[in-house]
């Protein structure tokens, strides 16, 4: 079986979001399987030195959209088993930014002709062509509307993973011919809702439809989460499916992270106080082990739940807790975490930036993990947390509603604490649960060992895609 996947960042070569994570970690699993897994992805100027001296030119060649024919250099690159190719043009991508830029509807449309006019230049016509998100999302729509006449390409069956359905793609309609190529016989593909959104044309086109977790495949069904999209949704949901996002439990791994104090396991969590101190250390907080740690690493934004610990941080400092936070953000939230750090040095800490290596501090040296996410599409950070032995407390919402049990002391099952209304004293009430649970050190070790045990690796859901694809071809 032979699968491409195109996608607009992917590790180990360029991550902003948790796409990135899925896209290097997804298809080298599926490699381990026998699956001749590939990834197709724009040569970004950012892309680090010593990452790019492993990318090898192949060969240059036009792709034509609309009136333009524009330049396109093909690389190839091989980490751990997989097969990347990138699609190098440095007028749209010799940028300092991914997204955000002014002409990304330009930018991403060449990128997805590229991607389909790139198939017999490196003489792989794949069973099944994976696009995620919208940046590919005409992927599927150029590939039924321009180049099934050609042979080669009638076999394609297509998949559009859908990682945050907030982000659409959406553009006037004017622009229809002059950018994206297509005349007005396929405007119904694309029009939504008064504009072209190519995340809905993508649905539209695709064979199969896929979430990042069960609980969100089912809940984009409604007004609440689709962002708008629920009507075309409901229409096309006997093609929609949820499957988990895993995460790299090789890399994530407190017995063997660089960046961790105290190597530790689910069956010896002593290495746990010897990380808690290196993060209190780190942290110039006191050193105290009686004292749970509660932390954070997230991007800060209304999605993540800042609100609701803006209206009750006082009451959070108030406990006999420390919190430290590790994200950027919205410059209001950075402000609120930075007020918070001035106002209580004693136990608060906010880093405002993003650093792997302070990430697996958090990870490792706090007790409890806070994600009050509003929605939560998959969510890595809850898994992560488990897997270093720190606690999840979280709103139960998509993947997090997925991979969090509620804890139950009387059957002592159950991985983490859990709320269930998107309110600010509902998830103070799971703080307090998970403090007072922290100092029942017999319950609290059971919860640990519980968390630490979960099988969060990729092999299952890995396992989930291949009956996919089997499925469409």
């Amino acid at each position: 079986m032979k699968i491409l996947f195109a996608a607009s960042e992917a590790m180990p070569f360029i991550k902003i979001g948790g796409l990135g994570d899925v896209m290097g970690a997804l298809p080298k699993t599926l490699v381990k399987k026998g699956i001749d897994a590939r990834v197709i992805l724009p040569l970004y100027s950012i892309i680090d030195g010593e990452k790019r001296n492993n990318i090898k030119f192949l060969e240059s060649f036009g792709v034509k959209n609309s009136w333009r024919e524009n330049h396109c250099g093909l690389f190839r690159a091989e980490s751990e088993g997989v097969i990347y190719y990138f699609i190098d043009n440095e007028q749209y991508f010799g940028r300092e930014n991914v997204y955000g830029e002014y002409d990304d509807p330009e930018r991403f449309a060449f990128f997805s002709r590229a991607v389909l006019d790139s198939l017999p230049h490196i003489d792989f016509f794949p069973d099944v062509l994976h696009a995620n998100d919208w940046h590919t999302a005409l992927v599927p729509v150029y590939l039924n509307v321009l180049y099934r006449g050609d042979e080669r390409y009638k076999h394609i069956k297509t998949v559009l993973s859908i990682h945050n359905i907030e982000f659409q793609g959406k553009y006037d309609p004017i622009i229809l011919g002059s950018i994206f190529g297509m005349d007005v016989t396929v405007r119904s593909l694309l029009m939504y809702d008064g504009c072209l959104n190519l995340l809905k044309g993508g649905i539209e086109c695709a064979d199969m439809v896929t979430t990042v977790s069960r609980t969100y495949a089912e809940e984009i069904l409604y007004p609440g989460h689709s962002h708008g999209l629920h009507n075309i949704l409901n229409q096309r949901r006997g093609k929609i499916r949820g499957i988990i996002n895993g995460i790299d439990t090789d890399l994530f791994n407190p017995e063997g992270d660089k960046f961790t104090a105290g190597q530790y396991n689910a069956d010896n969590i002593r290495g746990k106080a010897t990380a808690k101190k290196d993060l209190q250390r780190s942290m110039a907080l006191d050193m105290r082990n009686d004292v749970p740690i509660i932390g954070m690493v997230t991007r800060l934004t209304p999605q993540k739940g800042l609100d609701l610990i803006g209206e009750v941080m006082e009451k959070i400092v108030d406990m006999d807790v420390q919190f430290v936070l590790l994200g950027t953000g919205y410059s209001e939230y950075e402000a609120l975490m930075y007020g918070w750090e001035q106002a209580r040095h004693d136990k608060v800490r906010s880093i405002i930036a993003f650093s792997n290596e302070m990430a697996s501090k958090i990870y490792a040296g706090a007790d409890i993990f806070l994600m009050p996410s509003l929605s939560e599409p998959c969510g890595l950070s809850q898994m992560i947390a488990m897997r270093y032995g720190a606690i999840p407390v979280v709103h139960t919402v998509g993947g997090l509603k997925d991979t969090v049990q509620p804890f139950n002391p009387e059957t002592k099952e159950g991985t983490g604490i859990t709320f269930q209304s998107y309110n600010a004293y509902d998830m103070l009430d799971a703080i307090y649960r998970a403090v007072d649970l922290y100092h029942n050190k017999n319950l609290w070790r059971r919860l640990i060992k519980n968390a630490m045990t979960q099988d969060f690796g990729w092999d299952k859901s890995a396992d989930e895609y291949i009956k996919l694809y089997n499925t469409i071809i």
